[in-house]
């Protein structure tokens, strides 16, 4: 038996008195682990982006993704087990291309996701399944305009306008909630993005990271495409230089306490 569960998390289909449900409990406490992730539906577009560990100096800086594209206007970002969530996006994949088979069209954002999100859900209803280990930001930019998702590994899905999930979703969404999102474009979002990634990354704890960027915007005529290089490039610098600046700020506070 479980510290815990008192036995109640044994399987993903028992309710504890109190009407809980473990497993899927700890597979959200499992992605709290994971890199953040953070995307935001601007006024022309759609942009995510990951914070991906680099967990050894030997791997090569392709492997391992953490956006994915699963459609023409479609993405995905995970944050947590990654092996689980290659099969959310291999599903998405799927589901475009059944949708695409025999409507003859995109398939939309909100039917993506409900279809995502359902079969996400299904694995907590069967005692020989578990939840998916991650959670996933979905961003969509076809004929409804962009859209900007999250499902959780309980299969609940919302739309947003920004959020964050992942280690420091927190206070990656208390930075988000200052933003005007009637005005930001994704060219400025991706600079955020990287402002925020980069200011919440403990770099005395944590590992070593590669910022993962992509969009669906009027500068990729709509297609879900990663960030040019160059700019993300200038964002990533920018956001360096920034958190330089506020860290040798905080210094000169600390140091002016201390002559008082």
């Amino acid at each position: 038996m479980s510290a815990t569960g008192a036995g109640y998390d044994l399987s993903v289909t028992t309710f504890s008195p109190d009407g809980r449900v473990f497993q899927i409990e700890y597979a959200a406490k499992g992605i709290e682990k994971s890199g953040t992730a953070i995307g935001i539906r601007c006024v022309d577009g759609v942009v995510v982006g990951a914070e991906k560990v680099i967990i050894s100096k030997m791997i090569l800086p392709s492997s391992n993704r953490r956006v994915h594209t699963v459609g023409m206007h479609n993405g995905i970002t995970l944050s947590g087990i990654a092996a689980d969530a290659r099969q959310i996006v291999n599903r998405g994949r799927e589901e475009v291309r059944s949708y695409k088979s025999f409507y003859g069209e995109n398939i939309p954002g909100k039917v993506l996701v409900d279809r995502i999100a359902g079969f996400m859900h299904a694995h907590t209803l069967y005692w020989y399944y578990r939840p998916f280990g991650c959670s996933v930001l979905i961003g969509t930019n076809g004929d409804d305009g962009p859209e900007l998702y999250q499902v959780d590994p309980s299969g609940v899905s919302h739309r947003f306008f920004a959020t964050a999930i992942g280690k420091n979703k927190e206070a990656a969404k208390s930075e988000l909630e200052k933003m005007d999102f009637t005005k930001i474009t994704c060219k400025k979002a991706v600079f955020e993005i990287a402002r925020i990634i980069y200011k919440l990354h403990d770099d005395s704890k944590d590992k070593n990271f590669k910022l993962e960027m992509s969009w669906s915007c009027e500068e990729s005529d709509k297609i879900h495409a990663p960030v040019p290089e160059d700019i993300l490039g200038e964002a990533c610098k920018a956001a360096i230089e920034l958190k330089k600046k506020e860290e040798l700020d905080d210094d000169d506070d600390d140091d002016d306490d201390d002559d008082e």
